[in-house]
C-alpha cells in the first residue's frame, strides 16, 4: 500500500506540535537498587521520559512528570508483586528538581511444584518451571494459551481449573492444573439479524463456519472479516456463545450503513509516479444486496488516471461457494523511462476468497497506444528497441493467491503463493497471440527477534510476433522489485550496470531482507534485490543487477512506514530511495 510522504510528514510535525503543547513540569529521577530488573525496564513501567535515539547529541537524562508522582509507589508495588516479589520496599524521596527512588527487593516467591491432572496434554503450554520465580502473567498466559488450543482443536465443552497456592511466610508456590477436555464441538446454523436491503444469500455466501464441521475459531475470525469487507455495515457482531450440547450455533448481528457515500481526495507523494493529486467516490450498498460503485480520478506529471469500479458479491453459487462479479473500466496515461502508454481498458471477472485462497478469472479489452517519448524519438537504435504502435488487445486471465501469512501488513511467520496467467486472443489474422506468466513466492521466519524474508518473482512472456505493446512486457525496479532503481525503470539488462528502454520476456527476481528492532516501534533492514531481464523467452541465463541497502520501519496502527536506500553494488552512484507502509513481502 503506497502512502504520501507529504502525509506522514505533516502527521509527524501535528505530532511535535501538540506533544510540545502539551508538555507538562517534571521532575529528574534516579532510581537505585534494582538487581533483578534492569534499570530501563523500571523507568518504561514508571512512564520515565528518556531521549530519543535520534536526539544522539543531548544528554541522557531521565525525568518523570509531576503527575505521575503520587502513583510511583503503587506502580512499583503492582509490577513487582506481578514478578514474584511481594515483600520487596520502596522508599521515594522528592525535592523540589528530583525525585530518588531506593529501591529493596528482598527474597522473591519461588515454584516449588506443578501438579498436571488433565486427559489432553498441556504441559507444553506451562510457562512456570519448578524452581523459578513466580511471575503472575506467566500463570495466566499459561490459562490462555491451555484455553486457545483447546478451542483450536474444536474442545469447546472444556473444564479448566487453575489454582496457585501461595505461601508468602515461606516465599514459595504451587501451580495445579486440573482438564477435562469434554467432546468435540460443532458449528450449528448461521441466525443472521439485521438485514433491510441485503438478501440472506450474501451473508450466507460469507460464512465460512459450515454446520456440521467440527469448530475452529479461525472460521469464526475469517466469517466476521469476510462479511465485514463487503463495507456495507456500521456493525458486524459475530457471536459463539450459545452452545447446545456441543453444538455451536452462528449468531451474526448486523447494522447496514447508514452514510453509504465516501469521498477521499487529496495531495500527496508516490514513490511509483511521484508527486499527485487525487479523488474517489464510492457508493457502499449500491442498489442493496452489498453491490459496490465507485469512480477514482489521479493525475501527476507521469500518469493520468480515471477508473470506474462495479462489485457485486454472491452473483451465484458454484457447489456451495459464492462466486462474486466485479469490473473495472478506464483511461490511463502512464510514462516509462523512454516511451508513454495511452490505454484504454474494460475488465471483467468472477471470484472467490476463502482463508488465504483467492481465485479469480476473466477476460479483458485493452486498447494500447505506444509511442517513444519525444526527446528520444531521433535515436534510431531506441526508436527500433521499442514496437511503437496502436494495438487492441483481447485476452482472458487466471490470478490464483494462497497467502498463508500471519500478517499482511507486517508478517512474521508464513509464506505467500501466487500465480497469474493471461492469454492474448488471435481474434482476426494479424492480432497479437501472447502467453504471458507471473509466478511468485515469498517465505517469511522470525528467529527471537531477526525476521528473514526472501521473495522471489518469475515471469515469460511467450509471444507468437512483435506485434506487442512494450507496456504488456516485463520491467523492474520500485519498492516490490529493485529498490536502487525507480519503479519499472529497468528494461532489458546488458551488463551488471547498464539495461536497455525495452521490456524483457523473461524476467527473474529475488529478494532477501533481515529486519531486526534497534529502539521501540523502531527497526532496521539489510536487504539486496537481484534482477534478470533477458530479451529472448524462457531464458534466464542474462546478466543480473545486483542491488544492496539498509532501510528502517516504523511500527504505526496501520502497518510499518518503510523507507529504504539501494544501491547498484557494481555502481553505486546508481542509488534508489523508496517508502512505503507495509512490507514488501
Amino acid at each position: 500500500m503506497q502512502q504520501k510522504l507529504v502525509i506522514f510528514i505533516t502527521l509527524f510535525m501535528m505530532h511535535y506540535i501538540y506533544a510540545q503543547a502539551l508538555k507538562l513540569p517534571s521532575h529528574v529521577i534516579h532510581i537505585h537498587g534494582e538487581k533483578h530488573f534492569d534499570k530501563v525496564t523500571i523507568q518504561k513501567v514508571l512512564g520515565v521520559k528518556t531521549k530519543s535515539i535520534f536526539a544522539f547529541w543531548k544528554k541522557d537524562v531521565p525525568r518523570i512528570e509531576d503527575k505521575l508522582i503520587p502513583t510511583l509507589e503503587a506502580t512499583l508495588e503492582s509490577f513487582y508483586d506481578s514478578e514474584g516479589f511481594y515483600d520487596a520496599t520502596f522508599k521515594i524521596k522528592e525535592t523540589n528538581t528530583t525525585v530518588d527512588i531506593m529501591i529493596t527487593e528482598k527474597k522473591p516467591v519461588v515454584v516449588t511444584n506443578i501438579h498436571i491432572e488433565s486427559d489432553y496434554a498441556i504441559k507444553s503450554f506451562v510457562l512456570s518451571k519448578k524452581g523459578s520465580i513466580f511471575r503472575a502473567k506467566d500463570f495466566i498466559a499459561t490459562k490462555s494459551a491451555i484455553i486457545e488450543d483447546l478451542l483450536n482443536k474444536g474442545y469447546c465443552s472444556y473444564q479448566l481449573d487453575t489454582k496457585a497456592y501461595v505461601d508468602l511466610d515461606k516465599h514459595q508456590v504451587d501451580l495445579n492444573y486440573v482438564l477435562k477436555k469434554g467432546g468435540v464441538c460443532t458449528f450449528g446454523k448461521a441466525n443472521i439479524k439485521g438485514l433491510k436491503t441485503i438478501d440472506k444469500d450474501v451473508i450466507l455466501s460469507r460464512v465460512r463456519t459450515k454446520e456440521g464441521e467440527r469448530f475452529d475459531p479461525k472460521k469464526v475470525k475469517e466469517t466476521y472479516n469476510g462479511i465485514y469487507a463487503l463495507n456495507s455495515f456500521d456493525s458486524v457482531k459475530v457471536n459463539v456463545d450459545r452452545k447446545i450440547f456441543n453444538v455451536v450455533p452462528i449468531d451474526i448481528s448486523l447494522s447496514e450503513v447508514e452514510d453509504a457515500y465516501h469521498f477521499e481526495g487529496g495531495i500527496g507523494y508516490d514513490t511509483y509516479i511521484g508527486a499527485r493529486v487525487h479523488a474517489s467516490l464510492i457508493k457502499k450498498n449500491f442498489f442493496g444486496n452489498a453491490q459496490q460503485a465507485g469512480i477514482k480520478f489521479s493525475w501527476s506529471q507521469r500518469e493520468q488516471l480515471a477508473v470506474g469500479e462495479y462489485y457485486k458479491p454472491a452473483l451465484f453459487s458454484l457447489f456451495g461457494y459464492g462466486i462474486d462479479f466485479g469490473t473495472k473500466f478506464g483511461y490511463s496515461n502512464l510514462e516509462y523511462k523512454g516511451f508513454q502508454e495511452e490505454k484504454g481498458f474494460g475488465k471483467f471477472y468472477v471470484e472467490h476468497n476463502e482463508g488465504g485462497i483467492k481465485l479469480r478469472g476473466g477476460f479483458a479489452i485493452e486498447n494500447i497506444k505506444i509511442s517513444l517519448i519525444d526527446n528520444l524519438k531521433k535515436n534510431e537504435v531506441l526508436t527500433q528497441a521499442v514496437n511503437e504502435g496502436s494495438f487492441l488487445l483481447f485476452y482472458p486471465y487466471v490470478d490464483v493467491v494462497y497467502d498463508a501469512r500471519d500478517d499482511k501488513l507486517n508478517p512474521k511467520y508464513g509464506y505467500y503463493l501466487a500465480a497469474s496467467l493471461e492469454y492474448g486472443v488471435p481474434y482476426k489474422p494479424n492480432a497479437t497471440s501472447y502467453t504471458k506468466i507471473l509466478l511468485e513466492g515469498r517465505l517469511i521466519h522470525t528467529f527471537d527477534k531477526l525476521t528473514l524474508a526472501t521473495v522471489t518473482k518469475i515471469g515469460v512472456v511467450d509471444k507468437s510476433s512483435k506485434e506487442l505493446p512494450e507496456s504488456k512486457l516485463y520491467f523492474a525496479g520500485g519498492s516490490f522489485s529493485n529498490r536502487a532503481y525507480g519503479f519499472n525503470t529497468i528494461g532489458v539488462i546488458t551488463s551488471s550496470t547498464s539495461d536497455s528502454i525495452a521490456g524483457a520476456s523473461s524476467m527473474l527476481n529475488v529478494s532477501l531482507e533481515a529486519d531486526y528492532p534497534l529502539w521501540g516501534n523502531l527497526y532496521g533492514a539489510v536487504f539486496t534485490d537481484n534482477t534478470m531481464l533477458n530479451e529472448a523467452s524462457y531464458d534466464f541465463s542474462g546478466d543480473i543487477i545486483t542491488s544492496a541497502g539498509i532501510g528502517v520501519r516504523y511500527l504505526t496502527p496501520i502497518g510499518p512506514f518503510k523507507f529504504d536506500v539501494g544501491f547498484n553494488v557494481n555502481k553505486p552512484s546508481q542509488y534508489g530511495i523508496s517508502f512505503q507502509i507495509g512490507q514488501s513481502f
